[in-house]
């Protein structure tokens, strides 16, 4: 969930540096000495691997050789909160985030269908959590 949380923000938490070389993923493991344990990074250029990950901390990379970015990033720790809070939400109700109907009724049939944005419309983490999500929003 942080890859897409910190895509929605537009915010990578990375004041700018930005590390480009050949990288070696073998046994699920990335050798990254500028990080430190436990540090959230972003890999760019990956074929199996962009995303970001967490260095050191049960490591689940994809095996693979690869020329791209690793960015350091510097998350605060109400992020990393607040993306808690949205995977729990969208656990309980990614069923009712992906149906088109806002409510349903059964006997003489009836629908109505989501429309709009907020509550009444748009039921999505994003809809939801707008106003935690503001705090942290940068400009693309």
């Amino acid at each position: 969930m942080l890859t897409e949380l910190c895509q929605e923000l537009h915010n990578w938490f990375n004041d700018g540096e930005v590390v480009t070389d050949s990288f070696t993923v073998s046994d699920g493991v990335i050798s990254l000495p500028f990080l430190q344990d436990g540090q959230y990074y972003r890999i760019v250029g990956s074929v199996f691997n962009d995303g970001v990950h967490q260095y050191d901390v049960s490591s689940s990379l994809i095996d693979e050789t690869f020329y791209g970015s690793v960015w350091p990033m510097r998350i605060p720790q109400s992020v990393i909160a607040l993306s808690k809070k949205i995977d729990t939400w969208v656990s309980a109700n990614e069923k009712s985030a992906l149906s088109p109907y806002q409510s349903e009724s059964w006997g003489g049939y009836s629908y109505s269908l989501k429309s709009g944005s907020g509550e009444s419309g748009s039921f999505s983490w994003q809809s939801v959590f707008a106003k935690e999500l503001n705090r942290w929003r940068k400009m693309q």
